[in-house]
This record gives structure tokens, C-alpha cells and sequence, in this order.
């Protein structure tokens, strides 16, 4: 039997973590956390920070049956996943530029830049420099954290005298204390969930995404497909750029893309691994292929199937709450996960547990993830999900 080494804990990798189990892999998840949701999916836990590479490197060295290592739904631990796979001989499919374009946001908007493609003006270098230098752009913007994921520490200013109260929250989620700031665009928003097989393209989903209200932009819902066949082809042209020009030679792509009034796509960001949010799940389920299997697969060396053998409509929705205090329950679970149409209900917090509103990826409770033929069908199964749930939390003061 091999190992796969996951690193993080967050919700994002208990999909990943289910899925090498019933593929035969013993796992080891990663986290400087001993309450991390994902811990009690995996066959053995590993209590050290994934940004500690040469303790990773020591104990993780000793398995003879170490066969890969991935870092899914985080950018944040790609700088470890790559220095891991080098250091100890592990297949790995990432470049130094896909690498740097997924943790490094004014590095990856220069790609854009190179290649043409639209976007914002932005500023990026530290809190003295930004705050400096974000004066001569457009108001309002977005200031975030370079090298941070999630929907940590983003804040929208409308004005110049918002600037330092965000700059202060961007460098304190950000490892490298560098900020960016962007000038906000307007538009609608998309996902994009695909997977890299010899250096192209070879699944695409794109799908509409809805938001929380400003400051935060953080993802509520995913719908795919989220557009007419004429966008998914611009959209995945675009993204097939930037796959071959930061020589990504295999492994999953997230990102984030906006299209604005005049119907220009503007890639936001993008992360050189499996998507969070449940939007792998979707890529999936729209293809008739298990993307986080093929993700697991090509992780410890091997080829995956990857051919699409079905077509429909798919949804992922978050879980979550207005208000702070302890979670009491999460009523109509047995129901809904019995309706038709509903794939998966995936709880990240258990009763008991404090919750907060949901300000940031890391505040959900989970996430439910549904499937019909056709759009109509879809809406329908989310309305039934909508009558029967019901999330019951205590205040706090």
C-alpha cells in the first residue's frame, strides 16, 4: 500500500482525503492545527506547520511508502507541496512560474499583462509602498494579500482614508507581509475548475459564482455550466495561454475570472491545484469523470482516465450563518441528503463548535453539492434544499 501526504486541514481536502482512501492510499494529513476539519478523514495525522519544509522533509523522508503530494484547495501550501516533491524524488507536474503565478498576485497580473489580456491597475510592495502608490489609482479598490487565499484578509476602500485600517488586515494574513492593491472592477463573476494533461487543457468547466456583499467577495454558490458554449470556448482559450505560458505540465487549475460591461474576461487570479468550494466536485459531475480521483492518481505517478462520458448541470452551495455563538444544529440533514439530485452534504463543523457569519472561505459549515439534467431540474432539487435545512445556532454576546 502507498502514502499521500496532504497538507492542510481545511475542509478543502476531505473530499481528497475520502477519495485516496477508497483508492487504496493510506493518508497523512498535514496541519499545525489539531482541530482542523479534515484531520479525522485521514489514516494518520502529521502535527507540523506545512510552511515547515525541512521538518516536513525529515519525518515524511523516513516512509519508504511515500508515494506523492498535494495541497488541495490552497495555494498556501503549494510552496511546500513543490519544495517536497523535489527534495524527496515525488512526482510533481508544477513549474516555477505556475508555481509563483498561484501564490504571488501581482506576479501572476503581469502574465496577464504579457499576454494582452484585460485587467485592473494595481500596486503591489509593502504597506509603506502600496499605501504610497494606491493614491494615484482609481477608487474604490480591493486591497489584499499578496500570497493568501479564501477571502483572508481582502477589504473594498472607496476612498484613500480606508486605505491603512486594509492595509493592516491584507499584511497580517500575508506570510511575506506584501500587500496588492487592485482597482475594483465591476461584472459578473466565474469560476473555472479544469484539469492539465501534457502541458493543454483537457477538462473545463466554467461556472457562475455568487458572492457575499462587499468587503469580502467570498463564494456562496457555484453554478456550472455558468454560461453559453461561445463564453466556456473564450474563457478556455484564455486559460490555455496561461497554461503553456507558465509551462504547467499536469495537475488540476482553479480560477477566478470576471466578465465586465463590455463583455471582456478578466482573469483575476488562479491556483495551480484542485479548486475549493466544491468546484472540482462540479467539473466532475458536468463530465461524468471523478476529477479529485484523477488529482489522486496522477499525484502518486500514475495516468488517469480523464474521458468526459456525460453532460448536465451542477451546483455547489455553502453552508453557513449570519450570526456568531455556538452551533446548536443543522436540522433536515437525512432528508435532504435522501432527495434526488443531491450528490453529497459535507458538514465542516459539528454541533458544538463556535461559527461565525460567513466572512471568509474558512467560516463555512459545509457545503452541499447537487446534480440535474438541466437547469429547470436543478433549481427545483435547490428549492426542496431550501425548505427542508434549517441552521440553528446560539448567540453570543
Amino acid at each position: 500500500m502507498t502514502t499521500l501526504a496532504v497538507l492542510g486541514g481545511a475542509d478543502g481536502a476531505i473530499t481528497t482525503l475520502v477519495t485516496a482512501r477508497r483508492l487504496g492510499l493510506t493518508t497523512v494529513c498535514v496541519d499545525a492545527r489539531t482541530d482542523a476539519p479534515a484531520v479525522g478523514y485521514a489514516d494518520e495525522f502529521l502535527n507540523v506547520s506545512t510552511r515547515d519544509v525541512d521538518e516536513l522533509a525529515r519525518q515524511l523522508g523516513r516512509r519508504a511508502d511515500l508515494a506523492g503530494v498535494v495541497s488541495p484547495a490552497s495555494d498556501v501550501n503549494l510552496p511546500a507541496q513543490y519544495r517536497l516533491a523535489e527534495r524527496l524524488g515525488l512526482p510533481s507536474g508544477l513549474s516555477p512560474r505556475a508555481l509563483r503565478a498561484s501564490v504571488d498576485k501581482g506576479y501572476f497580473r503581469d502574465v496577464c499583462d504579457g499576454l494582452g489580456l484585460p485587467g485592473p491597475r494595481f500596486a503591489q510592495g509593502s504597506a509603506a509602498a502600496v499605501r504610497a502608490a494606491a493614491r494615484d489609482l482609481r477608487f474604490p479598490v480591493i486591497v489584499k494579500p499578496t500570497d493568501s487565499s479564501g477571502g483572508r484578509g481582502i477589504s473594498l476602500c472607496t476612498a484613500p482614508s480606508d486605505l491603512d485600517e486594509a492595509i493592516s488586515a491584507a499584511v497580517a494574513y500575508s506570510a511575506s507581509s506584501v500587500v496588492i492593491v487592485e482597482e475594483f472592477l465591476e461584472g459578473d463573476h466565474y469560476a473555472v475548475e479544469a484539469v492539465v494533461a501534457d502541458g493543454r487543457v483537457v477538462l473545463f468547466g466554467l461556472g457562475a459564482r455568487r458572492l457575499t456583499e462587499p468587503p469580502h467577495f467570498v463564494t456562496m454558490e457555484h453554478t456550472m455550466p455558468g454560461g453559453d458554449p461561445v463564453l466556456v470556448a473564450r474563457c478556455r482559450a484564455i486559460v490555455e495561454q496561461i497554461v503553456a505560458t507558465l509551462g504547467y505540465a499536469w495537475g488540476s487549475l482553479n480560477a477566478d475570472l470576471l466578465i465586465d460591461a463590455d463583455g471582456q474576461i478578466v482573469v483575476i487570479e488562479m491556483g495551480a491545484r484542485l479548486g475549493g468550494n466544491g468546484s472540482a466536485e462540479l467539473l466532475g459531475l458536468i463530465h461524468g469523470v471523478d476529477v479529485t480521483a484523477a488529482y489522486v492518481t496522477a499525484a502518486v505517478g500514475q495516468r488517469p482516465d480523464l474521458t468526459a462520458t456525460a453532460n448536465g448541470c451542477a451546483a455547489m452551495r455553502v453552508l453557513r450563518t449570519a450570526e456568531a455563538g455556538k452551533l446548536v444544529a443543522v436540522h433536515g440533514l437525512t432528508e435532504v441528503r435522501a432527495l434526488p439530485g443531491v450528490v453529497d452534504l459535507i458538514l465542516a463543523a459539528r454541533p458544538g463548535d463556535h461559527v461565525e457569519p460567513y466572512a471568509r472561505a474558512g467560516a463555512k459549515l459545509g457545503y452541499l453539492l447537487a446534480r440535474a439534467d438541466d437547469q429547470p431540474s436543478l433549481e427545483r432539487v435547490l428549492a426542496d434544499v431550501d425548505a427542508l435545512l434549517r441552521i440553528e445556532v446560539e448567540p453570543v454576546a
